[in-house]
């Protein structure tokens, strides 16, 4: 039976379709599950955990390579088929949960008792990729990687050079926490019922030290975001508007750096983004 038919089959017996606002879509791709699981170099020395697993078919290759698979799924539905499939695998912990709520830095200290390499593993929800993505990051997981599919159009943002084109907010700060790259392009054919779009593993390596050094993180992301709110603004009414700096200092950092008075926060390297942050000191 190939994944194909396994995916029918199960969705014929449980009676379920896709459902939509939880943004499902069933990978029907023997190929995509491979490249994920060798792009995420999962070993039995590896804690795992995997967001949203909907029938489990990405889960079914986890549970045999990882030492131990911690799945997150929110639809009751999905968590009754993956407890009737992986009931009698004692590597497979199943939690009923919305990733987004959970204290996934407790979770990990509870249940990585053996400190293994922690790896992350997703096929994400077109909707809800952001907030995940930056919920990962943003509370500094003791994770190795965080491999996933997402949109192709998130894809290409999430893994750009800041400063490129297509770059956005989360550029600089999954490159400030990752090393990311793009594994595989997945057509909208690969899923069951069809996207109206493509869709691509990627791959964030969390890097050992920050590529660029900051006084105060807080202020670095804080203007990085306060930047992109209003694309067509420049980055010197962008950051006044936001009430972050008056006008006269940003204009006095900016002739400092070089910069025109019209450059946008899309123009900008991470490495000037962080000199503005350490010229600021947004809680005088």
């Amino acid at each position: 039976m190939n994944l194909y038919e396994e995916t029918k089959f199960l969705m014929k017996k449980y009676q379920i379709s896709a459902n939509k606002n939880l943004g499902q879509n069933f990978l029907i791709d023997e190929n995509v599950i491979q490249n994920i699981i060798e792009s995420a170099q999962i070993s039995q020395n590896d804690f795992v955990i995997e967001i949203g697993p909907g029938l489990g078919t990405l889960t079914s290759q986890l549970v045999e390579k990882a030492g131990k698979v911690i799945a997150i799924e929110l639809d009751k539905k999905m968590v009754k088929i993956l407890q009737e499939r992986f009931s009698l695998y004692s590597n497979f912990q199943l939690l009923n949960e919305d990733v987004l709520k959970v204290d996934l830095k407790t979770l990990i200290e509870k249940e990585n008792t053996q400190k293994c390499p922690v790896k992350i593993v997703a096929n994400l929800p077109y909707y809800i990729t952001t907030p995940i993505i930056m919920k990962l990051l943003e509370e500094k997981l003791p994770m190795q990687n965080i491999t996933v599919m997402v949109q192709k159009e998130v894809a290409d943002r999430l893994t750009a050079i800041p400063g490129e084109k297509n770059t956005g907010a989360i550029t600089y700060c999954v490159y400030y926490y990752c090393e990311p790259k793009q594994m595989m392009l997945v057509p909208n054919t690969s899923f069951i019922p069809e996207p109206k779009v493509n869709s691509e593993v990627i791959q964030l390596n969390i890097r050992q030290n920050p590529p660029v050094q900051l006084k105060d993180e807080t202020v670095f992301f804080k203007i990085v975001k306060a930047s992109f709110m209003q694309r067509r603004k420049t980055l010197l009414n962008g950051l006044t508007n936001a009430g972050i700096i008056s006008k006269e200092k940003m204009r006095e950092i900016l002739n400092k750096m070089q910069l025109s008075e019209t450059v946008r926060g899309e123009d900008l390297s991470i490495e000037q983004f962080a000199q503005i942050a350490n010229e600021l000191d947004i809680n005088q």
